[in-house]
């Protein structure tokens, strides 16, 4: 009987960047949610009228949208050159 092949040593670069590209993607996706339900209720609150809680949850959504946006957009940029670049190498 023949032994298995041997697993490819694992990187933990690589290991990490798998990490960090799974978290800059959930932080794009409920950014980009946060950003959509402030327009939403920005339009609800334009149709129906303005009140404090509608102001209040448009500022909020904006401001959670553009902090977890802001650092995901640059490290998921990050990632992907990194990427980029290991395959340019040959690694």
């Amino acid at each position: 009987m023949s032994d298995p092949p041997p697993q490819p040593a694992v990187d933990p670069v690589r290991v990490r960047r798998a990490q960090v590209a799974r978290w800059t993607l959930l932080a794009n996706r409920v950014g980009y949610l946060c950003w959509g339900v402030a327009m939403a209720v920005f339009f609800i609150g334009f149709a129906v009228g303005f009140h404090s809680a509608v102001a209040t949850t448009v500022i909020i959504g904006l401001i959670a949208g553009s902090i977890l946006l802001a650092p995901s957009i640059i490290l998921g940029y990050a990632v992907k050159a990194a990427e980029r670049e290991d395959r340019a190498r040959g690694l």
